[in-house]
């Protein structure tokens, strides 16, 4: 099968799940697209991705499993520990003069970069001041959000990044382990709403002081990317923050001079105060 004709099918893939289950993948890169449905159609035991279109829009059974290899749910905890610490030495003075904060981890996948926070906050004693919202368009991936069960198998990852990142606690007070895995403590997420949101094709819906946003920006061309930007600027406050990942950036897009560089190295941007 040549390119050309694996190109024409996947877009008739993403058009087919647009148009019957308004999950809109059509502005991602191409690219990734096409990895992550070799792989789709590898589990599904089809010979072409045009059998794969067939099973999608015939079983609706086969959507969320398809969903999980259009969605990239990839993390860790205080995954790139330096952005965290650049966090707390630089962007939290600033959030601490604020009587109340809200927080938006957009694209939030399974939950990792919202524990994370979570559990800055709680360090930093902005917690009991903070409303967190964790928003993402794979319904699966926000129930294990929500659940905040990780394999055992991570925690130790997970505790150097903590450290790394300048943890002021032991990650073991935030977690208690069983069969299950390592079980999140639920009080960290009793001040998030876990919401169903797509960057591509909703509006923004709160206005907030920081949006953490990482490693999502690269699966988009550039219209979505400035589309998802265009978001940010409207729901952050006059000079609030923004955190993207470590091989993002605003450069290319149509906001870039909507922003400062906060801190350069570890991609935090600061909205500019002036309209």
């Amino acid at each position: 099968m040549t390119g050309k004709t694996e190109d024409i099918e996947v877009r008739l893939l993403l058009e087919a799940v647009f148009r019957k289950y308004h999950y809109d993948f059509r502005g991602y890169s191409m690219a990734s697209v096409k990895r992550r449905m070799k792989q789709a159609k590898e589990h599904f035991e089809c010979t072409t991705i045009s059998q794969l279109q067939d099973r999608v829009l015939h079983d609706e059974s086969v959507l969320p499993a398809l969903l999980s290899y259009l969605t990239v749910q990839v993390s860790e905890l205080f995954r790139d520990p330096s952005y965290y610490k650049a966090l707390r030495e630089l962007v939290v003075p600033h959030l601490k003069t604020y009587p109340s904060l809200k927080v938006w981890v957009a694209g939030c996948s399974t939950g990792e970069e919202l524990y994370s926070l979570a559990i800055l906050f709680r360090e930093e004693d902005l917690e009991d001041r903070t409303i967190f919202y964790a928003t993402d368009i794979n319904p699966n991936a926000l129930k294990q959000a929500e659940a905040g069960v990780y394999s055992l198998d991570r925690i130790a990852k997970f505790t150097e990044n903590h450290q790394r990142s300048g943890g002021k606690s032991s990650l073991s007070d935030y977690y208690t382990a069983n069969y299950r895995g390592a079980i999140f403590d639920k009080t960290l997420r009793m001040r998030t709403v876990f919401a169903d949101h797509s960057l591509v094709s909703d509006s923004a819906f709160a206005e907030v002081h920081f949006v953490s946003c990482r490693n999502v920006l690269i699966y988009f061309d550039l219209e979505n990317q400035n589309r998802t930007i265009g978001l940010f600027v409207d729901s952050l406050v006059r000079k609030g923050f923004l955190g993207l990942g470590s091989k993002e950036s605003l450069r290319f897009t149509r906001y870039a001079d909507s922003f400062t560089e906060f801190s350069r190295e570890d991609r935090i941007f600061q909205k500019r105060g002036t309209p």
